[in-house]
């Protein structure tokens, strides 16, 4: 909070219009005059906002030892933003105004406060005694965070047993990496995750170096495999009868449900001003909960589920912690959410979002390691439900159980990729909230004919788009002593590249090209003037899952296609080749090439 004390002779105001927050007065209030008095212009800050009454008790006791040493009759308070440019919101200014008026009356002190989101016109008269005029800059103490009397209790769970991580045998170590982040015994080797090389020579993406950090540029292949992903996870969701939504980026902190949801986010929320005080959302869960608010629910709609990728959402992660496509400030995250009647129907439909993340991971060819967090009380009332649905996971989870509830869900379900380093990857997660019902004022008319506030499921099958692509990179990387890396076939930007060797070999090349690409194949020709070694390196180094080479035996016969995922090479013709890509990606969405189809004609980002 900043303040300007004048000891005035006099002060005179006179309110002229009102602004959108402007407080209802009473006729006597729409002008004053004051004599003798201790003025306080006023400015709250948004640090004031972490603890509004420390702020009012510290501006208090610096307002009345001022009033002894000037020996005034009275104090008003004066808004007056105008000493700032980090303002809080009006609801938290009008909060501690209001609030020092108050301390200052108790205090003894005779005080009058003008009004707060009027347009005024004021004369004042300093007495211009050394004292007449100071300026403070008031800070509100830090909130003392309550200790734990108790800390989480970690276990393992497999085949309905609850095994505490020293005393379980690991045999995946994935599983036994993930124990040891979460437990915090994984010390950090400062070393660059290889994703990062892998995004840029890849040509995917890179940093933005004229954004914010923590925001990137997405180059042709990068935007075609978010795309698809963004696709994929369309077509998962829709077919499990979620209804796709849009909603705005930005959400004003007045609201008080919005504020109280994302004071729960902590540091990281990622806040602008304008007039108003407002923040980016870090999910869809702001506009999501607007929409159900507004909706009328009756217990036979349920369970409904509607769904958003947000492009973006945005996190204030800490500089140091922003990293390639794990940890950004601007990313893509699907995100489902679940309106259920009850408890009971929450439960069976947490169960099979489980298994629509589960089938993530399938399709993208990751492997996940699975953490089930749930409160102490519970886990004790659903102990064979958690455990039925840990079996579903095929192999030994993670369970920490937390003393109590600190958060607006009961128990949730966190997937993640073990990167390169040894490190998680949050993926896909699936969570039971019991507060947000209630706070957006979301209903359902029950079978009663009952207002009642549901539980909501919150869901992301893969995850935020960023991450997924980092894990497929890390993966790769993981494989590469193993296998040739890499991408899904149906993510790999070029499918089939065909390689003339010379130039009379172009025009059947071209004709071969034309045909996969009608029947839906993302094929590609290197026309350059290159030696035919040097083509089939780049085609490797493009991780290109068939290459096709025409010579002059190709054009009477069959072609030779280089599979890049067993090194063999294969005779076939045209049609088998297309049937073997279509088999691929049976069943994943197509976008066709996003570049010049002939390498000759393509530009190097």
């Amino acid at each position: 909070m900043r303040i300007l004390l004048i000891h005035s002779d006099y002060l005179e105001y006179e309110t002229k219009n009102k602004t959108g927050i402007a407080e209802e007065i009473p006729e006597d209030k729409m002008q004053g005059h004051f004599t003798e008095s201790l003025v306080v212009f006023t400015a709250v800050e948004a640090e004031d906002e972490e603890n509004p009454d420390s702020v009012i008790e510290n501006a208090a006791d610096e307002i009345v030892r001022v009033f002894g040493d000037v020996k005034a009759d009275n104090v008003v308070i004066y808004p007056y933003a105008h000493l700032s440019s980090s303002l809080s919101s009006p609801k938290t200014a009008r909060r501690v105004l209001e609030g020092m008026e108050e301390a200052l009356r108790e205090r003894g002190l005779e005080v009058s406060r003008v009004p707060f989101g009027w347009y005024k016109a004021f004369r004042i008269s300093c007495k211009g005694h050394p004292l007449s005029e100071l300026s403070r800059t008031i800070k509100p103490e830090p909130i003392k965070e309550e200790e734990e009397s108790e800390e989480s209790e970690w276990f393992i769970l497999h085949r309905g047993q609850k095994i505490r991580p020293e005393e379980f045998d690991f045999t995946s170590r994935d599983l036994e990496n993930l124990v040891k982040y979460e437990l915090g015994e994984l010390e950090s080797s400062g070393e660059e995750p290889p994703h990062v090389r892998l995004m840029r020579e890849k040509g995917l993406a890179d940093y933005e170096p004229s954004a914010d950090v923590g925001h990137l540029r997405w180059y042709p292949r990068g935007r075609l495999i978010r795309d698809l992903l963004a696709d994929y996870v369309y077509m998962l969701v829709t077919s499990e009868g979620a209804m796709p939504v849009e909603t705005p980026i930005m959400y004003d902190l007045e609201d008080e449900a919005i504020r109280v949801h994302a004071e729960k986010f902590g540091e990281r929320q990622y806040r602008m001003k304008n007039k108003k005080e407002l923040m980016l959302r870090y999910a869809c869960c702001f506009g999501a909960f607007r929409i159900l608010s507004d909706s009328f629910l009756t217990w036979k709609n349920l369970p409904a589920s509607i769904y958003e990728l947000s492009t973006y959402s945005f996190r204030l992660e800490k500089k140091g912690e922003v990293v390639g496509l794990k940890r950004l400030r601007g990313f893509t995250m699907p995100d489902l959410h679940t309106v259920c009647a009850d408890l009971e129907q929450a439960l069976t439909e947490f169960a099979g979002q489980v298994e629509m993340c589960m089938k993530t991971g399938e399709d993208l060819q990751v492997n996940y390691e699975v953490i089930f967090r749930a409160t102490r009380e519970f886990y004790e009332n659903y102990s064979d439900w958690v455990h039925s649905v840990a079996d579903k996971i095929g192999k030994p989870i993670l369970l920490e159980l937390l003393p109590s509830r600190k958060h607006y869900w009961i128990a949730k379900m966190d997937f993640a990729a073990i990167d390169y380093l040894g490190r998680p990857i949050e993926n896909p997660t699936v969570q039971i909230d019991v507060e947000s019902g209630e706070r957006f004022g979301i209903t359902y008319v029950n079978s009663d004919e009952e207002e009642v506030n549901p539980i909501i499921l919150h869901c992301s099958p893969t995850g935020s788009i960023e991450r997924v692509i980092c894990s497929l990179l890390e993966k790769t990387a993981i494989e590469m002593d193993e296998k040739p890396p890499m991408l899904p076939v149906w993510l790999s930007p070029t499918q089939v590249r065909v390689l003339p060797i010379a130039g009379r070999h172009l025009e059947f090349a071209e004709s071969l090209v034309s045909e996969m690409t009608a029947n839906d194949v993302r094929a590609d020709l290197d026309d350059r003037a290159e030696t035919l070694g040097k083509k089939i390196r780049n085609a490797a180094q493009d991780w290109v899952p068939y290459v096709v080479v025409v010579g002059d035996s190709e054009l009477e016969g069959k072609l030779t296609v280089n599979i890049r995922s067993t090194g063999e090479k294969v005779q076939m013709d045209l049609d088998e080749l297309i049937e073997l890509v279509r088999s691929e990606t049976h069943g994943m969405p197509f976008r066709r090439l996003p570049l010049p189809v002939r390498l000759s004609e393509r530009i190097n980002f």
